[in-house]
């Protein structure tokens, strides 16, 4: 019986770092979807923190 070659961590590894290009995308995605996750998930927290709170300055 074969035994299959790597795991999953092993199969990205030799999917994104087979060429700089494919893994600098990667990398660049990767930021952009983490901010927009991070900024959408930050300020629904603000929203619920302030409800029914006005400021005047």
């Amino acid at each position: 019986m074969e035994r299959s070659r790597g795991g999953l961590f092993e199969g990205l590894y030799r999917v994104l770092m087979r060429r700089n290009s494919v893994y600098v995308t990667f990398v660049i995605a990767g930021a952009l979807l983490g901010e927009r996750a991070v900024d959408y998930g930050v300020h629904k927290v603000w929203e619920n923190n302030n409800i029914g709170v006005c400021y005047f300055l």
